[in-house]
C-alpha cells in the first residue's frame, strides 16, 4: 500500500511539472502558497512552464511609447524588471514606434529587461472607449481572429521575439453582459488563441478584471475551449496581488499565469528619466528573444 501511494505521488508530480503552458487555462494548479503575491523578483522555471517556455515573478511597467535605451539602461534604478511594448496590432494608440525594432530587444535583454510584447487588435463591438470604437470586431469574427492571429506572430517575429514566447492580446473594458457581443468577442479571441498557439506561442489576454477577465473565467467555467493561456488583469487602486483577484477563480491561470495591473497614469522618475506608466506585479512568461 505504501508502495503503491508513492508511485501515485510520483506520476502527480510528474503531470504537475509537464503542464503545457500553450495550451487553455487548466482549472486547477498545484501551487497553493500565499508567497505567490510575494514580490520577489525572479527567472525560476516553474512548475506550469514546459521546457522552452521562460517566466518571470517580479514588478513590470508599461507605458504607451517604447523608451529609447538610454532611459531604460536609467530606468535600471527603478524597481522594475520587465517591460510591456506595444508592437502590432490596428488598435493600439502608439502607432509609430522609433525605437522598438531587434536591435532594441537585443539591447534591453543585455540590460536584464524582461519582455511582454502586448498586441492591441480590434476591439470588441461593445467597447466602452470612444477612441477604440473604429477598430471594432467586424461581421466574421473567427476569421478576423485568424488572421490577426497571424499577424501578431509575423510582427513578433519581425522584432525577434520567438516561438515559446507570450503575446498579449490587448482587449479593453466592453460591455460582456451583451449577449450577441459577448459571443461576437469571444469568438474573435478564441479564433486569435488558436492560430497564436499554432504557430507555437502563447497566447495571453489583457483587460479588465471587470468586463474581459470576467468574461474569459465565466467561459472557463463553461468549459470553452481555446482561451488564453495567461490572464494579465486591469484593477486599479488596490493593492497588488496575484491570487486575491474576486474576478477569477482561486485555482485558475496559474500558476505563472497571472499579472495584476495595479494602477495606472502614475508618472515616475528614475535615473534623471520621468515616465508615465501602469505598474503591474507578475507571475507569467515573458519573451524569449533571439
Amino acid at each position: 500500500m505504501r508502495i503503491r501511494k508513492m508511485i501515485i505521488g510520483f506520476v502527480l508530480v510528474l503531470t504537475a511539472l509537464t503542464m503545457d503552458l500553450t495550451a487553455s487555462p487548466p482549472g486547477a494548479a498545484s501551487d497553493r502558497s500565499t508567497a505567490s503575491d510575494r514580490s520577489t523578483t525572479s527567472d525560476r522555471p516553474a512548475a506550469g512552464a514546459p521546457a522552452g517556455v521562460t517566466t518571470f515573478r517580479g514588478w513590470a511597467f508599461d507605458t504607451c511609447l517604447t523608451q529609447s535605451t538610454d532611459t531604460m539602461r536609467r530606468w535600471r534604478d527603478s524597481k522594475y524588471r520587465a517591460v510591456g511594448v506595444y508592437y502590432g496590432g490596428r488598435g493600439r494608440a502608439c502607432r509609430r514606434q522609433p525605437h522598438l525594432n531587434h536591435a532594441w530587444m537585443r539591447a534591453v535583454k543585455e540590460m536584464g529587461w524582461r519582455v511582454l510584447p502586448v498586441y492591441v487588435g480590434s476591439q470588441s463591438p461593445c467597447v466602452v472607449a470612444k477612441n477604440k470604437k473604429h477598430v471594432r470586431i467586424g461581421k466574421h469574427p473567427w476569421e478576423q481572429g485568424k488572421k490577426e492571429g497571424g499577424d501578431a506572430v509575423r510582427a513578433a517575429k519581425a522584432i525577434g521575439v520567438r516561438q515559446h514566447s507570450p503575446l498579449y492580446l490587448d482587449m479593453e473594458a466592453y460591455t460582456y453582459r451583451k449577449k450577441g457581443c459577448a459571443a461576437t468577442t469571444l469568438s474573435f479571441v478564441r479564433s486569435w488563441d488558436r492560430e497564436v498557439r499554432r504557430l507555437g506561442y502563447v497566447p495571453g489576454f489583457y483587460s479588465s478584471a471587470d468586463s474581459g477577465v470576467r468574461h474569459m473565467e465565466a467561459a472557463r467555467r463553461a468549459g470553452v475551449r481555446d482561451l488564453p493561456s495567461v490572464m494579465w488583469f486591469a484593477r486599479w487602486h488596490t493593492k497588488p496581488h496575484l491570487y486575491r483577484e474576486p474576478a477569477l477563480a482561486g485555482d485558475a491561470w496559474r500558476p505563472a499565469r497571472r499579472i495584476h495591473q495595479y494602477a495606472g497614469n502614475k508618472k515616475e522618475k528614475h535615473g534623471g528619466r520621468t515616465l508615465v506608466i501602469d505598474r503591474n506585479l507578475m507571475h507569467a512568461p515573458v519573451a524569449r528573444i533571439g
